[in-house]
C-alpha cells in the first residue's frame, strides 16, 4: 500500500498545486513569483520534481529546502523522481535511459562531481558512486509520500485505483497510471493528479495545455506539457474558499502583436498526441491534409509540415489541429512560424493553434 499523509488546511489561505516540474527551475521559480506565493500559502508539489529539464538536481534541492523551512510545503513523488532506484537495484536497462536522456538527474550528478559515464565499467560502480556522493538525496525522496489527503482533496501524482477503497491503490498506480482521466474512480473526494499531459486529451478539443478541471468526474489533471510538449507550460493551480482558479508560465520567448483580424470559418479543433501517432491520408491540399487518425478514428486537418511517410505509413508528430480566431492588437506567442501560409501560435489564454501568417505581418 502506499503512504498517504492527511493534512488540516485552513480554509481562509490558499492551497497551490503544482506539479511535473521536470528540472525546470527557473520556469517553477517564475511560477511562484506570478502567483504571489509566500509561506502563508499551503503548496503542493505534486510528483516529477526531475528528469527531462536542465537543472534536476537543483529543482530538488530548493524544493527540499523549501519544504524544510516551512511546515506548509507538501511534496510527493512521482515516478520520475525515483528512477535512482533503477540504479541501486542493478537493472542495467537504466544505462540506456542515461545514454538517451542527457538532462536527467542520474547525469547531473555525474557531471556535478567532475565524472562522465565512461568513468565506470559496470552498473556496480555507478552504484556505489550515488551511495557516496548522493545517498542522502535519495533518502529524502524516498520518504516522501506517494499521496496527501485533505477534507475535500487526494492529491497524487499518476492516480488511485478505480475502487471505493482507493487507499488501496499500488505504487504503480500512484506514480505511473496512464490517461487516469478517461479511467475515472470512485473515490468520494476531489482528485488531483499530473503525470499525464492533459493535451493528451484534446484529441477533438481545442488544443490546450491548461488544467483540466471536471467537477462531475471529480478529477484535476495539471500536467502542463512542460518540457515534454514544444508548447508545454508549467501550470499552478489555486484552491480558495472553494473555488479553483490557475496560471500557467512556459518558454516560449517570441510574443507578436495581431496586425489585423482572423476569423476562423472552420470546424478544426484538436490536437494530434501521444500515443495516436499513426494517420491516413484522405484529402491533401495546399497547407493542410485532411486525415483520419488510425486509432480514434477521428478526422483532422493536419499541418503538411508535420506529416511523415514510413513503410506507406503516415505519422504526425505532436502538433495543434486547431485553427484560431484572432483580433488586431491582440498579443499571442509564437511557437512555429517556419511553415508555409499559417503560423502556429497560442493565445494568452492558453489555447494553442493555427492562424494565417498575414494576421502578424499586416498583409
Amino acid at each position: 500500500m502506499i503512504n498517504i499523509e492527511k493534512v488540516e488546511v485552513d480554509s481562509e489561505k490558499r492551497m497551490i498545486v503544482i506539479s511535473d516540474i521536470h528540472g525546470s527551475l527557473k520556469l517553477f521559480q517564475r511560477l511562484l513569483e506570478k502567483i504571489d506565493y509566500t509561506d502563508n500559502d499551503y503548496l503542493f508539489i505534486n510528483g516529477d520534481l526531475a528528469e527531462k529539464g536542465k537543472n534536476s538536481l537543483e529543482v530538488i534541492e530548493f524544493i527540499k529546502n523549501l519544504d524544510e523551512k516551512s511546515n506548509r510545503v507538501f511534496v510527493s513523488k512521482g515516478n520520475c523522481d525515483i528512477i535512482f532506484k533503477y540504479v541501486l537495484d542493478g537493472n542495467e536497462r537504466i544505462l540506456s535511459y542515461m545514454r538517451q536522456q542527457q538532462y536527467s538527474l542520474l547525469n547531473e550528478m555525474i557531471v556535478n562531481e567532475g565524472k562522465s559515464m565512461d568513468d565506470f565499467s559496470e552498473i556496480e560502480s555507478i552504484a556505489e558512486f550515488y551511495r557516496n556522493h548522493y545517498q542522502d538525496m535519495f533518502d529524502w525522496l524516498d520518504s516522501l509520500p506517494e499521496a496527501y489527503e485533505t477534507d475535500d482533496h487526494i492529491i497524487i501524482h499518476a492516480g488511485i485505483n478505480g475502487t471505493k477503497v482507493w487507499r488501496e491503490t499500488d505504487e504503480l498506480t500512484a506514480l505511473s497510471a496512464k490517461a487516469f482521466y478517461e479511467n475515472g474512480h470512485q473515490a468520494e473526494k476531489m482528485v488531483i493528479v499530473g503525470h499525464w499531459p492533459v493535451v493528451n486529451y484534446q484529441t477533438n478539443l481545442v488544443s490546450s495545455n491548461n488544467p483540466l478541471i471536471d467537477l462531475e468526474k471529480k478529477v484535476i489533471s495539471l500536467d502542463g506539457g512542460n518540457q515534454i510538449k514544444i508548447d508545454g507550460q508549467l501550470n499552478a493551480l489555486i484552491i480558495k474558499d472553494g473555488m479553483y482558479s490557475d496560471t500557467y508560465v512556459d518558454e516560449l520567448t517570441i510574443e507578436k502583436t495581431v496586425q489585423t483580424d482572423f476569423q476562423n470559418t472552420t470546424a478544426g479543433v484538436g490536437t494530434v498526441t501521444y500515443p495516436n501517432y499513426e494517420l491516413r491520408i484522405i484529402q491533401p491540399e495546399q497547407y493542410f491534409t485532411l486525415c483520419e487518425n488510425a486509432v480514434s478514428g477521428i478526422r483532422q486537418w493536419v499541418k503538411n509540415e508535420y506529416l511523415t511517410t514510413n513503410n506507406n505509413m503516415t505519422y504526425s508528430s505532436d502538433v495543434s489541429t486547431t485553427f484560431l480566431s484572432v483580433q488586431k492588437g491582440e498579443r499571442v506567442k509564437v511557437i512555429n512560424a517556419s511553415c508555409e501560409g499559417y503560423v502556429l501560435i497560442k493565445k494568452m489564454n492558453g489555447d494553442t493553434g493555427w492562424i494565417s501568417k498575414s494576421c502578424l505581418s499586416g498583409e
